[in-house]
């Protein structure tokens, strides 16, 4: 695959509804990860760790030093990778990143990519300002950069995140090494390929206004407003196009204010009219991850993944952290040791097949869906309404009206249970 320049291709939307945006008394999280079209995004569980002491972490370009104990985590990431476009951990944190362009030259050596940082800040935060912290230090210390997809063609960028649990959510937005935070504690807010922070800083690099004084984007004077000091002036199409994006996802957002749900949240990430939901070009929605969690601390968080391409055509499936997480290896890729072209110099020289069980399957069912549409449409209702009757299910559950009981077998029957019905 390589990436034509006039393409301008299109990437990520984030998106939180906290009380009372949200219907039920719940922080709803909702991310698409918008990705080249034939890569292949996992779901990967990872149960809480201890690590001896002075021991170093390989992350997928350099090495950092690893924390003595990892929280457990649920991570959809490019098969390719180390870090993740999108997960949670069991201590109730959600985590998505996005890339962005700002007036600083985006570094392309070797560094920790914006999807390194979201694994490490589920890893060891347990709380999105923890996880915070861990992301702002880690930037600080080793900074971001690197070849962000699977080519030799170079492409790289900044990054903005999107940290929420079950109190609160936080918007950090960076540049280079240096970063802005914006706390959110209540209503709905959405995130694209773009700033948004202006003057409304909760937390910063403490050089961050010296340097932009010291390059000439602000004179030192009034109101610091981040996202007009920092956007480039001739941004790349991939954020002009962000801003429609943004736009039509708040806009969503915002007609369904005071009543966001899990179900909402989904729709909002099929919505193809505003181009949320992508399915054209070199880029696509690659895998979809949408939250619920429960303010109420001893309920616990319910997590869904599509771990297939395009959510408009795709059933999401819950995962629940519990002692008893039965490993799905039916949606991870392969492994290539040594030989993965990710880890050979010079890298990305060729290509492998990463496609799990479920990703062949649903290209199947895709395929199906184009040269037979009736029956292909037939498949995907009836694994919709399996979906409705696993939402509902949850829902009451969250309510009290049923039991929880082998929550941690969930996602593994789901996944089980779709394979078979594309067979």
């Amino acid at each position: 695959f390589s990436l034509r320049m006039e393409e301008a291709p299109r990437s990520c939307d984030c998106f939180v509804s906290l009380p009372p945006g949200s219907r039920d008394n719940h922080v709803i999280f909702g991310k698409n990860s918008d990705r080249p079209r034939d890569e292949v995004q996992e779901v990967v569980h990872h149960p809480a760790a201890s690590h001896p002491s002075g021991s170093t972490l390989q992350c997928t370009y350099i090495q950092i030093p690893q924390e003595e104990y990892t929280h457990a985590v649920v991570l959809s990431k490019p098969a390719w990778m180390w870090g993740a476009e999108m997960g949670a951990n069991d201590r109730g944190v959600c985590i998505g990143n996005e890339a962005v362009w700002t007036r600083e030259t985006v570094n392309a050596e070797k560094a920790l990519l914006g999807m390194d940082l979201v694994r490490p800040g589920l890893e060891r935060g347990d709380s999105a300002r923890a996880a915070l912290t861990v992301i702002t230090g880690l930037l600080e210390q080793h900074g971001q950069g690197g070849p962000c997809r699977e080519d030799p063609a170079p492409f790289s960028y900044h990054n903005t995140f999107l940290l929420v649990d079950r109190t609160e959510a936080w918007v950090l937005e960076t540049s280079g090494r240096l970063w802005v935070a914006q706390q959110i504690t209540e209503g709905v807010k959405n995130i694209s390929n773009q700033l948004t922070i202006g003057a409304e800083i909760s937390a910063e690099h403490p050089e961050l206004r010296s340097v932009a004084q010291a390059h000439g984007w602000w004179d030192g004077q009034g109101e610091f407003n981040f996202s007009q000091v920092f956007s480039p002036e001739n941004p790349p199409a991939r954020m002009e196009l962000a801003k429609q994006r943004y736009k039509g996802g708040t806009e969503l957002l915002h007609h369904y204010d005071g009543s966001v749900t899990a179900e909402v949240m989904m729709s909002i990430l099929r919505d193809k009219a505003s181009g949320i939901c992508m399915d054209s070009g070199g880029f696509c929605t690659t895998g979809s991850m949408v939250s619920i969690l429960p303010r109420d601390a001893s309920l616990p968080c319910i997590h869904f993944f599509t771990a297939t391409p395009d959510p408009s055509r795709s059933v999401f499936k819950p995962f629940i952290f519990s002692e008893s997480c039965t490993p799905v290896l039916r949606v991870v890729s392969p492994q290539f040791g040594t030989d993965d072209p990710v880890r050979k110099q010079p890298r990305f020289q060729n290509r492998v097949d990463r496609r799990h069980e479920l990703y062949k399957s649903h290209q199947v069912a895709l395929s199906a869906m184009e040269t037979e549409p009736d029956e292909g449409l037939g498949i995907l209702e009836i694994l919709r309404e399996l979906e409705s009757q696993c939402l509902s299910e949850i829902s009451a559950m969250l309510n009290g009206e049923i039991s929880g009981q082998d929550l941690g077998e969930l996602f593994f029957d789901c996944v089980d249970a779709e394979i078979k019905f594309y067979q």
